[in-house]
């Protein structure tokens, strides 16, 4: 467990990064003097770490601006999914040539309308675990019960014309406990029928990048960001660490 070594390091009075075995020890004010990139090995204390939290540490990063930012909390998608709600299934976008579906209304007091629009393969349904669909007008936790039995799952609302996706701000897809999120800043939404043409193809992946693609999403992608000080007796050195 990460969190618990790093508080494990902090007690102790030195630590050692062990990278490097082939290189002596260099004090961190030479190596705040010196032009990057090189190599050290360095002996220092770890006096601070952020964040705090290891699960704070997961951001979303677009490779396209290099912006970063922080995973959109449950409650910003809920809230999402009751703003799309209000916006009921327009009958005239069932049925189509390459997808079913089925609308139904709910008995609670709310007498919510939902579609599910369920994407066809050679004008066949697939099974559920190779099926992508479309959900309009549903709860997080219809959502989630549906990523659970569906490849794929993309929560939509209806135009006049088209089926659309949701605010950016809402993953624009869930695939098992994974959800997808795209850059508002570099992203240009397409209707839904442009996933057609995966669904022609011979054997439909539905893999998140292309279906990204053919959307017009430019994909963020989970990264893992943590800032480390370093101390020794000639100075201190921030340490950055960024992954994928």
């Amino acid at each position: 467990d990460l969190e618990l070594h790093l508080q494990r390091c902090q007690q102790l009075s030195v630590t050692v990064l062990t990278d490097h075995q082939d290189l002596s020890n260099t004090e961190l004010k030479t190596i705040t003097k010196s032009p990057a990139p090189q190599q050290y090995r360095i002996r220092a204390k770890l006096r601070t770490y952020k964040p705090q939290k290891l699960h704070q540490s997961v951001k979303l990063h677009c490779s396209k601006c290099n912006s970063l930012q922080e995973v959109p909390d449950r409650d910003a998608f809920d809230l999402i999914l009751h703003d799309s709600a209000g916006t009921a299934p327009n009958p005239e976008l069932h049925n189509t040539s390459w997808y079913e579906s089925v609308t139904w209304t709910t008995q609670d007091q709310k007498k919510r309308e939902i579609a599910i629009h369920f994407v066809k393969h050679d004008e066949m349904l697939q099974h559920p675990e190779d099926t992508l669909i479309m959900i309009e007008g549903g709860t997080l936790k219809e959502i989630w019960k549906l990523a659970k039995r569906f490849k794929c799952v993309i929560p939509v609302r209806s135009t006049e014309d088209d089926l659309e996706l949701l605010d950016l701000s809402a993953p624009f897809l869930l695939q098992g406990n994974v959800r997808y999120y795209g850059c508002k800043q570099c992203s240009t939404p397409k209707p839904m029928k442009n996933l057609s043409s995966i669904a022609a193809e011979q054997q439909p992946s539905w893999e998140p990048t292309e279906i990204a693609q053919v959307l017009g999403i430019q994909l963020l992608q989970y990264v893992f960001v943590m800032k480390f000080t370093l101390v020794d007796e000639t100075g201190a050195l921030n340490a950055y660490l960024f992954d994928y």
